[in-house]
C-alpha cells in the first residue's frame, strides 16, 4: 500500500490535505480543509466537485487504473443551494459537481493508478496557469519525497496574465503558437524567462 498526501497551500496556511492509499484494486483520497474558510475542492474523472467550510473532510474511492485524473481547487466561488455560480479560477461552467477539467487558470495535481509495471504516477502542472500552492507527496512504503509548488505566482504574476485569485498561462492570454508552442519548434519567451 502507498499513501500519497496532497496539499493545497497558501503562502503560509494549509489549504487542503489529500491523502491518497493505493494499492492493486483501488485508491482512497481523503481531502481535508485546513484553512479557516470555506474552498470548493474538485475532482475529474472521479469525484465531481464539494464545498468544504474550514475543518471538513471529503473521501474519495478511485477505482484502480484511473488515469488523466485531477485535482484543484475552484477560487472565489459562492455556489447557491443548487450548486451553481461562477468561480474566479478552476471554474467548470458554473457547476460545482465538476465533469471535466476547469477553466484556466488552475494549479493542477495530476495522477494516474496501476499503470506501466503497476506504478502510480502523480504531478504537480502550472500548464494552465497558476491560483494557488500545493504539495503532492508519497507518504508511505519507505517514499517521502514528493513534489511542491510553494510560491505564491500570483503575487510575480506579470500584469497582462494577471486574473482575479490566479496567473494564467500565456498560452490561454495570446493564443498564438510563440506562447501555445503547438508547431513543436519554439523558443524561450519573455514570459518563459
Amino acid at each position: 500500500m502507498s499513501i500519497f498526501k496532497f496539499t493545497f497551500i497558501f503562502p503560509s496556511l494549509i489549504f487542503a490535505q489529500l491523502l491518497l492509499f493505493t494499492h492493486s484494486e483501488a485508491a482512497i483520497f481523503d481531502i481535508q480543509n485546513n484553512c479557516p474558510y470555506t474552498v470548493w475542492a474538485a475532482s475529474v474523472p472521479v469525484g465531481g466537485g464539494r464545498q468544504l467550510n474550514a475543518g471538513q473532510t471529503w473521501t474519495i474511492d478511485v477505482p484502480a487504473g484511473t488515469s488523466q485524473a485531477h485535482k484543484w481547487a475552484q477560487t472565489g466561488c459562492n455556489f447557491d443551494g443548487s450548486g451553481r455560480d461562477r468561480c474566479q479560477t478552476g471554474d467548470y461552467n458554473g457547476l460545482l459537481q465538476c465533469q471535466s477539467y476547469g477553466q484556466p487558470p488552475n494549479s493542477l495535481a495530476e495522477y494516474a493508478l496501476n499503470q506501466y509495471n503497476n506504478l502510480v504516477f502523480f504531478d504537480i502542472s502550472l500548464v494552465d496557469g497558476f491560483n494557488m500552492p500545493m504539495e503532492f507527496s508519497p507518504t508511505s512504503n519507505g517514499c517521502t519525497r514528493g513534489i511542491r509548488c510553494r510560491t505564491d505566482i500570483n503575487g510575480q504574476c506579470p500584469n497582462e496574465l494577471r486574473t482575479p485569485s490566479g496567473c494564467n498561462n500565456p498560452c490561454v492570454v495570446f493564443k498564438t503558437d510563440q506562447y501555445c508552442c503547438n508547431s513543436g519548434s519554439c523558443s524561450r519567451t519573455d514570459f518563459s524567462r
